[in-house]
């Protein structure tokens, strides 16, 4: 158990705060929280690596670095609603931050809980995120989810205004996208 809290961190020191993580709460939520706990026993060794890790047929976690970045553009504040989406690391990240947390993990991911969130994400990437995603935002609701149409996706935060929903690309990343959340290609002429 120490070998792994030694490694716990060393990835906060080593891949969190060295990719311009500045949000000390999200490293104090990372240091105590057993990664190895939201996958396999058989790939426990793999909690605090450089890479995504497979928790689930077809689920992934993303690489602690990008978690992170994701996170910290999010800006979670306690008392807040968040929903993680295929998102268990992340899901207690933001609840170790005050955050109420509502778990999504079920077969159909376009078919959310109920409610209103001030903070949604999901550690998959997608082509584009469904319609029901940014719908379940708050007014001024932020969706932090990885976009991937191709070897690398973009990490995207949407938040929700008065005039609609506005979108950025915050950095480059590569998880795997989750079934049935593909680009869907047209025929075109």
């Amino acid at each position: 158990m120490a070998d792994l809290a030694a490694a716990r961190e060393n990835m906060v020191e080593s891949q969190v705060r060295t990719a311009d993580v500045t949000d000390v709460r999200i490293h104090d939520a990372m240091r105590v929280l057993p990664r190895e706990r939201f996958m396999p026993p058989a790939k426990s060794y793999l909690a605090y690596a450089d890479i995504e890790v497979e928790y689930a047929p077809g689920r992934w976690l993303l690489k602690p670095r990008d978690v992170a970045k994701l996170l910290q553009a999010l800006r979670p504040m306690p008392g807040e609603r968040a929903l993680a989406i295929a998102a268990p690391y992340a899901a207690a990240v933001v609840e170790e931050m005050g955050l109420s947390v509502t778990r999504f993990d079920g077969e159909d991911l376009t078919l959310l809980p109920a409610g209103e969130f001030e903070l949604i994400v999901c550690e998959g990437a997608v082509g584009r995120p469904p319609a029901a995603w940014p719908a379940a935002l708050a007014l001024n609701g932020r969706l932090g989810v990885v976009e991937r149409d191709g070897p690398v996706g973009k990490a995207c935060l949407y938040v929700t205004a008065q005039d609609g929903v506005g979108r950025r690309e915050l950095f480059d990343s590569t998880p795997p996208v989750l079934a049935g959340l593909e680009v869907q290609h047209g025929f075109a002429f």
